[in-house]
């Protein structure tokens, strides 16, 4: 039993060390799960989250007027094609209450090409999740649990957090 215990602190250790170095990344100590998450797309469609099921998914919560999000946006358009997240949905969702006029051009200025535009259906995700500021960015995993969010900006290309969100993939 005595053996157990160790085991255990030792893995948990080694999970904190791992992800304490990543700027914002604050795992679940339970996993979450939430029911009905629909938001809408760029053609105003409405989509479920439950039609993802089996993804890893990266809900990442902007808008056009917030500075940390226009730095933080290239390097998650990269994320979505990485070679090694094949498994990765990505679904920027614009809860700035800006229109897909403004959208289109906040990517176009940044030259996002791998990412589309989705929209909070109106702002029930930002009360369903309990956002305190944004960016922020909920992890899914491939069972529909939250394990970890994002709050703030980080680097998504940073090679630390890739190969910690592979372990996910």
């Amino acid at each position: 039993m005595r053996f157990l215990i160790i085991l255990f602190f030792l893995i948990s250790s080694f999970a904190v060390a791992e992800t304490k170095d990543m700027k914002n990344l604050i795992l679940n100590k339970e996993l979450k799960k939430y029911e009905e998450i629909t938001f809408l797309d760029d053609n105003n469609n409405q989509l479920s989250l439950e039609d993802y099921k089996g993804n890893l998914i990266v809900l990442n919560f902007w808008a056009t007027w917030c500075a940390p999000c226009k730095e933080e946006m290239p390097s998650l358009d990269l994320l979505q094609v990485h070679r090694d997240l094949n498994n990765l949905k990505i679904f920027p969702i614009n809860v700035g209450q800006d229109n897909l006029e403004k959208s289109l051009i906040f990517f176009k200025n940044l030259k996002i090409k791998n990412l589309n535009i989705y929209f909070d259906n109106p702002i029930t995700l930002a009360k369903k999740f309990g956002l305190r500021g944004i960016p922020t960015t909920i992890l899914i995993n491939k069972d529909g649990f939250e394990f970890a969010r994002i709050m703030g900006s980080i680097n998504f290309a940073d090679k630390r957090f890739i190969e910690w969100l592979k372990e996910y993939n």
